[in-house]
Parts: C-alpha cells; structure tokens; sequence
C-alpha cells in the first residue's frame, strides 16, 4: 500500500519536472534586440554605417532565440550590404528609421543594396523609409537599348529566403527593382508601398522568379516599371488587394528568353485596381523563344481606371533592335488555362482586349467572362483582337468578344 501510494504521488511529481524544465529550456531564450545604434552606427545620412548593421545581424543571427535587429527613428546611410544565415531562431529586421542608398557611381553597378540570403523565419518590417536614391543611378542606365547591360541594384533582395513575413514599410525611389524575389518559398508581403516616378527606367515593384506559395496584398505600387512581374519559375503566387499605376501593370514574363523548361504556373491576382498604368493584366513571351509552359493563370475582380491594354497577351514580345519582323511570332512559349474573370472600366487605348499568342504555339483554353472596357477616346468604341488562340468567352463582352 505504501508503495502504491509512492508511485501515485512520484509520477505527477517527475511530469510537473519535465514540464518545469521545458518551460524553462523555452524561455531560457527570450527575445532579444540588437540595436545598431550599439554597434556603432553614426545615423547622420552620410557616414556609411553598412559595417554596424552586418556586426548587429551576426550577433543577432548567432543567438539562440527571438532576435530582433533595430533600426531606430534616425537616417543611415548604407552600401550594399548582405544579412546571411542559416541563424540560429527566428529573424525579424525592424526598420523604423530611414535607410538610404548611396550616391556614388562607384557603388552603382551591383545587384542589391540590401539582401537577405539562405533564411528561414525572417520578418522585415516597420513603419520606416527605405530610400534608394534613385536619381543618381537612373541616367546610367541603359538596358533600354543595350541588352547587355550592366544592372542597377534591387532595394530589397531575398534569395533562398523560406517561411518569411515582409510588411509595413515604404520604398522610394528606387535604382533598379524594388523587391527582387529569387528561389524563395512561403513568402508573405503586404501593406507595401513602393514609389517611383513614372519616367524612372526598370524600376519594377517586385520581381519574382523560382519561387513557390508566394502572397501579396494589400499594398500600392507606383512605378516606372511592371508593378509585378513574375518570370520563369514562378509557382502559386497570389495577389490580391493591389493598386497599380503609374506602372506597366502585372505581367506574367517576359518569358523564354533564356531558361528552357521553367514552369510558371498557379497565377492568381484578384480584387486588384489599375490606375493609368501603361498596361493591365499582361503575359508576354519573347519571340523567338525558347520552350516554356505559362499555364493556370487567373485574373478576377480587377478595375481599370484609364489603363492602357487593360487584357493583353503578346507572344511578339523583343524591346529590343534586331528582332523578327512584328507581325510573325515563333515564340515557343505554350500559354494554356488562362481566365480573365470580371474586368471592368476605362481603358485609355482603344483596343482593350488583345491576344496575340504564337503560331507555333497557339494558345489554348482562353475565357474571357464578364467583361466590361470601355472607350472614351476617338477612333470609336473599344475593340477586341485575338490571333492564333483557343479559347470562349461568356457573359458581358465589352468590347464584343473575338473568341
């Protein structure tokens, strides 16, 4: 009887141990700040204070739990800087000042100014400014014309970046892309505004490639470039709840010009509003190209205030000289299972529906439901032009439908 009653009272007593000194392994590491102002940042705007931020991430990254770099309400002045892991916990990168780029030539020609690389659990927030200075850099640029040119750096680049959260922050003014996305998965982005004037060259508001489950919403993107664009590699990105203008809207491509192969696919952009951009809703593919699949893409629930070529595929894409004659796509991009659901408003160009898919590769299964585009220039009503697709339309058809 006794020792009956030993072990009733002892096994309680050995759980309420191990529970103790869980509870107590678990909060052996709380969360922990890492002030830059602590490792030496000066935050006057001007002094580089790149090398303060990389000592503050690597004690961050090296600690055993919730780390937490922070940027305070002050002015800093970075080069191009790199925050790499694996770490040991979780990540977040608070910015609550303003970040600024540099004005240097010499600093110009690279592919980030601020990038995160081979990271899980990253949060990178904060009400601040992250300001590239766009102006210095742009008169440089000229991939307009030269197709081999030397880029601009993305403000923000997240590269093998997995499970991460980016939110709450403003972009301006950037030297090339705002946001680049490269081989990143689990990705989250919302309440983002990103700015840049209308005649500032290649200055995209993000930019995804190989990357898989990516969301964004509820942001506002005013560009010189595409608001969104997703290249090859791209697969299950949804965005919802994105204004978009001044801009050359959200493309799916440029496609096949240099990757055989690459899937993009499981495209959904939803409840999204156009605002004299220079384009809507936009697949385009390289012609000549190289072999590719675009397929399962949706656009639904979208407004065009005065936007240009509000529903527009084009296989005949090459901005450059030297390419085939206009008129005569050998793209070898398949687009398929494409819908445009529920589109309405002004557009600016006349032509407000126009699907010029390859002749070698036709495009196939294209819906065209409950469309509604006027025209208020001249030249008459809004028009509808489709080449080499298979497709059907249903419901409202403004302009008549030409599948």
């Amino acid at each position: 009887m006794i020792m009956k009653s030993f072990c009733v009272m002892i096994v309680p007593l050995l759980f309420f141990l191990s529970s103790f000194v869980f509870f107590v392994n678990g909060v052996s590491s709380p969360r922990k700040f890492f002030d830059v102002m602590n490792y030496g940042a000066v935050a006057d705007g001007k002094t580089d204070d790149s090398q303060a931020f990389l000592k503050a991430w690597s004690d961050a990254c090296e600690y055993h739990g919730r780390s937490r770099v922070w940027i305070p309400r002050r002015t800093f002045m970075l080069n191009s800087v790199n925050f790499e892991g694996p770490c040991n916990g979780s990540m977040a990168f608070l910015i609550k000042g303003t970040l600024k780029a540099s004005t240097d030539p010499r600093n110009f020609f690279t592919e980030t100014w601020i990038g995160f690389k081979y990271i899980d659990d990253l949060t990178v927030k904060g009400s601040g400014y992250l300001d590239g200075q766009g102006q210095a850099a742009w008169p440089y640029n000229d991939c307009y014309r030269n197709p081999n040119c030397k880029h601009l750096p993305a403000t923000l680049r997240f590269d093998f970046v997995t499970n991460s959260k980016v939110n709450h922050l403003r972009s301006i003014n950037s030297k090339n892309t705002h946001i680049n996305l490269f081989a990143c998965r689990n990705l989250n982005i919302s309440k983002i505004r990103m700015t840049a004037p209308e005649s500032s060259p290649n200055t995209d508001g993000i930019h995804i490639g190989l990357s898989n489950n990516i969301k964004i919403s509820r942001s506002v993107i005013q560009t010189g470039d595409d608001c969104i664009s997703m290249v090859s590699g791209s697969r299950n990105i949804e965005i919802n709840d994105v204004s978009c203008g001044p801009g050359h809207g959200i493309s799916v491509g440029s496609l096949g010009r240099s990757h055989v192969g690459d899937y993009v696919e499981g495209i959904s952009i939803r409840n999204c509003t156009f605002k004299g951009a220079d384009n809507g809703l936009r697949i385009k593919t390289w012609s000549p190209s190289l072999y590719s699949v675009a397929s399962n893409i949706t656009f639904e629930d979208i407004v065009m205030q005065n936007t240009a070529n509000p529903i527009l595929i084009d296989q005949q894409y090459c901005p450059f000289s030297g390419c085939q004659t206009k008129g005569k796509s050998s793209s070898r991009v398949q687009i398929q299972d494409v819908t445009f659901k529920n589109i309405r408003g002004v557009s600016s160009t006349q032509v407000a529906v126009n699907i010029q898919c390859s002749e070698d590769r036709p495009c196939k299964n294209v819906k065209l439901i409950d469309i509604n585009l006027t025209y208020n220039g001249t030249g008459g009503q809004a028009m509808a032009l489709c080449s080499h697709v298979f497709g059907s339309s249903y419901g409202k058809q403004i302009p008549k439908g030409c599948l």
